[in-house]
């Protein structure tokens, strides 16, 4: 795990999407996980242009997010809109 992510950071995450701290298995939780990942891999990625493992990265945490997202519209689509709402992204 990287040095970014506390896991204090992470119950907070886990907390605000998923539920509580400890559902660290809800669809919601981890795709805001992903997506405050991939906002601080990118932060690195703008200082750091070099970093082809860190963009590694980034490109498999996107498309990881992108199959629960795709997931997620399958099942439920109002959790889907509302995630998408709430964390900003664009859909």
């Amino acid at each position: 795990m990287a040095t970014y992510l506390s896991k204090e950071k992470r119950e907070e995450i886990f907390a605000e999407f998923g539920g509580n701290s400890k559902n660290t298995g809800s669809i919601e939780g981890q795709i805001a996980l992903f997506t405050y990942r991939i906002k601080e891999l990118s932060n690195h990625l703008n200082a750091n242009k070099k970093d082809h493992s860190c963009r590694r990265t980034l490109l498999t945490l996107v498309g990881k997010r992108k199959g629960l997202l795709q997931y997620l519209a399958d099942k439920d689509i109002s959790r889907y809109r509302a995630i998408i709402e709430k964390l900003n992204l664009r859909k």
